[in-house]
C-alpha cells in the first residue's frame, strides 16, 4: 500500500516538474509564451523567484520519493 503511494507521488511530481522547469526556461519552452525573454538577465522576482523555489521543493520530494521506494521494497 505504501508502495503505491510513494509511486503516486513520484509520477505526479515528476510530471509537475517537468511543467515547472520547461516554464523557467530562458529563450524557449513556455517561457517565450509567458512573456519572458532571452535577453533579460535580471535578478529573480515575483512568480519567477516562487516557480524556482517551488522546482526546488517538489525536485527535494521526487528525490525522496526515489530513495523511499528502495528503502519500502
Amino acid at each position: 500500500m505504501i508502495h503505491k503511494i510513494i509511486s503516486i507521488v513520484q509520477i505526479v511530481s515528476s510530471i509537475i516538474l517537468i511543467v515547472l522547469i520547461m516554464m523557467q526556461q530562458k529563450g524557449g519552452g513556455l517561457s517565450g509564451f509567458l512573456g519572458g525573454s532571452s535577453t533579460n538577465y535580471m535578478k529573480k522576482r515575483g512568480l519567477e523567484k516562487s516557480l524556482h523555489i517551488f522546482t526546488i521543493v517538489l525536485m527535494t520530494i521526487f528525490i525522496v520519493a526515489s530513495i523511499m521506494i528502495f528503502v519500502v521494497k
